[in-house]
């Protein structure tokens, strides 16, 4: 097997219990000089509790023996305060059992109580379990009931010894499903808690602030202030004495307190040492707005890693560099964080923007739209808070009911597809994305599809970002996808009917009763049929008569209302009957298009009521469609992801381990897929159904995404081809393979014999779990897959697998 060299994948940012931030690395040779310091400063407590009886001093060359590690068989991790060591975790394999290790924890006195126990044992236990190891052993004095709770409430399977004064712990660090669900869990309390001074702090600095109108250092101070700030406001410029009211401080440590957010607007070449002073003066959270990082090279980009991971290692949060700031318009907060000069009204939408200027844009439209927002957060090169971490402060903000991504890439995409599909069913998530071209492989209607599977509207430009925001900001997804069309002008229905289809919606016929109750009520010339034409002479009254019998009706599930303003009569009369109609109904929709009338969004608000309204009725039906996909996929269950039988991820771990990064050989790709029930086998074409592939490669927002189709003309000239992201429920493989356009040939109905297709299903689950388990595996191909009669299995006749050079899986959130 071979040693490997030292492993950067383990470098990971971490939060424990409390909010704070910290940074997990393996330990280096060059942390003697640490660990000396480390040991020397733990209390006699402390020392007992790790030595497991009486202090004997020890000597600072066994100290620093333990700085050096093989990686393999021995491994330390620590976790970072500044400089220093806060908290310790080493394993030593067993080598008369190598899969299990023995484990220890030491914690400094300072940082006990605060959840670093935790943290270090979710990252060693991955790393373990990465290096073949099952079972991490430990010995705990009985008394050191601190220790004690963090393996009892991992989650993990613990056995422990008979009672007496040492307890022994076997700890199984398989992930199983309650453990991950524990880690989940601290991680999002974790990352909740090291955001409230971003999103809701008690005092604000800002480094760089300037005497100047329309600079942005002193734009940032004036937003703070005319926002309401319910805080401290502390402008530091080194050579002023005030500015814009508010009294100026030459530098942050000379502020009567730590403040728990700074905002940095100096040169990029002074931001490190401004960075260094926050962490020195106690600040909580880092808003970097300057440019002049990754923007400009690999140099640059570098700079900008070490700033996050500085900011990490000293317990704090950064957003940036190249941001426009934080806005956060909750009673709670009052946080114009930001040099827009476009601050949001406050509302129920929240966003987060990779672009700066495009943040810009995002505020004025919205302020335009009358769209409120609860908060706006730029992230720029998001080198630590990212989309991620902001989801999880936003799932639980009530004043948030709808999220809006500016979406390029995600820092780590497995979490986001997590996040996503666990926030989506509550409060939906919209996403503008730049396009197929940002995926390798993966055509729009493949983005698209990984979208909505996990529950994530995507949309093609700001645009319809901003129309299907309006919609779910103040109306309720449709509970399907049947729409009732009110005109007074037959042109414009005829298009709206065309645009509902092309967005999956249907204007059905209306039932004979619902007809019958339009006739008594409207003009003896209006057409009851749907689309429903008023005639030019409607009034408010037949508006509002129309909209009460269509969303009384069980069989329409939202109204859209078209209004071509004639000359007998007002728009604030029929805007007034819409809203009273939209009032008495409040579980359909109800969208309108005003023609030609200027202002009339205005009128369609009242108070919290708002029936939003589209300049033309094309976007009126892309929006409701948008919102009845969505309701459909909350509504659908989701299956669950099973446990499957004959999975040794032990034997395939050990293979993985013995493989340099590129091409796997061809045997040992044989023996992984068999340490995941996936025979390789052969059969001579034709002996069952169409030959089919099935594949797996990373996405730059998605993480692993598994691709299935049949080969040849189907996939290569069609793109006939189904896309999934992991991992996959039964319902996920399961539709997969029947979404294909050539499905018919796999269920019988062309041949009339078919294909095990059960077979077929969970092997697609299989290799879902495999790429699950082994996220060292980059790329991954079955080809040809024989396709063979019901009950007779499928047939891998060739795989090909690629190891990546590390094992992140993406950057740090």
């Amino acid at each position: 097997m071979i040693t490997p060299p030292y492993p950067e994948d383990l470098e990971q940012p971490g939060l424990v219990r409390t909010g704070r931030s910290t940074f997990v690395r393996p330990i280096r040779p060059e942390d003697a000089d640490r660990l000396v310091a480390f040991v020397g400063g733990l209390s006699r407590a402390t020392l007992a509790y790790r030595s497991l009886g009486p202090v004997v001093r020890v000597r600072d060359d066994v100290i620093r023996r333990g700085a050096h590690v093989d990686y393999l068989n021995e491994l330390a991790l620590v976790a970072l305060a500044g400089d220093e060591i806060a908290g310790l975790v080493r394993y030593v394999r067993n080598p008369e059992e190598p899969d299990h290790a023995e484990v220890t924890f030491t914690i400094r006195d300072d940082h006990q109580s605060e959840g670093f126990g935790r943290l270090l044992l979710e990252h060693i236990a991955a790393a373990a379990r990465d290096r073949g190891i099952r079972v991490l052993e430990a010995d705990v004095l009985a008394d050191n009931t601190r220790m004690i709770n963090v393996f009892l409430s991992s989650g993990y399977r613990v056995e422990t010894g008979p009672p007496g004064q040492i307890v022994h712990f076997e700890i199984a660090i398989d992930p199983q499903a309650q453990a991950l669900a524990r880690a989940e869990r601290r991680e999002h309390t974790a990352v909740r808690r090291s955001l409230r001074p971003l999103l809701e702090p008690r005092s604000v600095a800002v480094i760089g602030a300037n005497r100047s109108p329309l600079t942005i250092g002193h734009e940032i101070v004036a937003n703070l202030l005319r926002g309401g700030f319910r805080g401290s406001v502390y402008p530091v410029n080194p050579g002023a004495e005030q500015i814009a009211g508010a009294r100026a401080y030459p530098s942050v440590r000379d502020l009567p307190e730590p403040p728990d957010l700074a905002l940095v607007a100096v040169r990029a070449e002074a931001v490190p040492d401004v960075v260094r002073e926050c962490a020195e003066a106690g600040v909580k959270a880092v808003v970097v707005v300057s440019t002049g990082f990754g923007e400009t090279g690999a140099a640059g980009r570098e700079t900008e890693l070490e700033l996050a991971r500085f900011a990490r290692a000293s317990g704090m949060r950064l957003v940036g560099p190249n941001c426009m700031g934080v806005v956060n318009t909750t009673p709670a907060a009052r946080l114009a964080a930001t040099f827009s000069p476009a601050l949001p009204t406050p509302g129920r939408v929240a966003m987060s923007s990779q672009s700066g200027p495009l943040g810009l844009a995002v505020l004025d439209f919205a302020r335009r739209l009358r769209l409120g927002f609860s908060g706006f957060v730029s992230v720029g090169h998001a080198v630590d808070v990212s989309t991620n971490d902001l989801l999880q402060w936003w799932e639980e903000d009530p004043e948030t009911s709808v999220v809006l991504l500016h979406v390029e890439h995600f820092g780590n995409p497995r979490r986001f597809a997590r996040i996503a599909r666990r926030v989506a069913p509550r409060k939906p998530i919209i996403a503008v994305h730049p396009g197929a071209g940002r995926h390798p492989g993966h055509g729009d209607a493949a983005v698209s599809s990984l979208f909505a599977q996990s529950g994530v509207i995507r949309t093609r430009s700001l645009q319809e970002l901003f129309d299907v925001a309006l919609l779910l900001a103040h109306q309720p997804p449709p509970p399907g996808n049947r729409v009732a069309v009110i005109t007074n002008a037959g042109g414009p229905a005829a298009l709206t009917v065309g645009a509902c289809a092309a967005s999956g919606l249907c204007v059905p016929a209306l039932g004979e009763r619902t007809r019958q109750r339009l006739r008594s009520a409207l003009a003896p010339r209006a057409d009851v049929a749907n689309p429903i034409d008023l005639t030019p002479t409607a009034t408010a009254a037949h508006y509002r008569q129309a909209l009460d019998a269509v969303l009384a009706d069980d069989d329409i599930d939202a109204a859209i209302v078209l209004f071509m303003p004639p000359l007998a009569d007002k728009p604030d009369e029929v805007a007034s009957a819409i809203l009273d109609a939209a009032a008495a109904a409040p579980s359909k929709p109800v969208v309108a298009s005003f023609l030609g009338g200027a202002g009339v969004a205005d009128l369609l608000h009242r108070g919290q009521l708002v029936v939003p309204t589209y300049a033309f009725p094309e976007s009126a039906a892309a929006s409701l469609g948008h919102a009845a996909a969505y309701q459909a996929w909350r509504s659908t269950p989701a299956g669950v992801v099973p446990d499957l039988a004959g999975v040794d991820v032990e034997r395939a771990r050990a293979l993985i381990a013995g493989c340099a990064p590129g091409p796997v050989p061809a045997q040992i790709a044989a023996e992984l897929l068999d340490s995941y029930g996936i025979a390789m086998g052969d059969t001579e074409p034709g002996s069952g159904g169409p030959d089919a592939f099935l594949s797996v490669s990373a996405d730059p927002v998605f993480g692993p995404v598994v691709a299935f189709g049949l080969t040849g003309d189907y996939a290569d000239l069609m793109a006939d081809v189904a896309y999934r992201v992991t991992p996959l429920s039964d319902r996920d493989a399961r539709e997969m393979v029947r979404s294909l356009r050539a499905a018919p040939l796999l269920d019988g109905r062309v041949s009339g014999r078919g294909v095990d297709l059960a077979a077929l299903e969970e092997t697609v689950l299989r290799l879902s779990a495999m790429v699950e388990d082994l996220p060292e595996i980059e790329a991954l191909e079955l080809r040809p897959v024989r396709l063979l009669p019901p009950g007779q299995g499928v047939a891998v006749s060739r795989a090909t697998i690629r190891l990546a050079d590390n094992t992140t899986g993406g950057g740090p959130s």
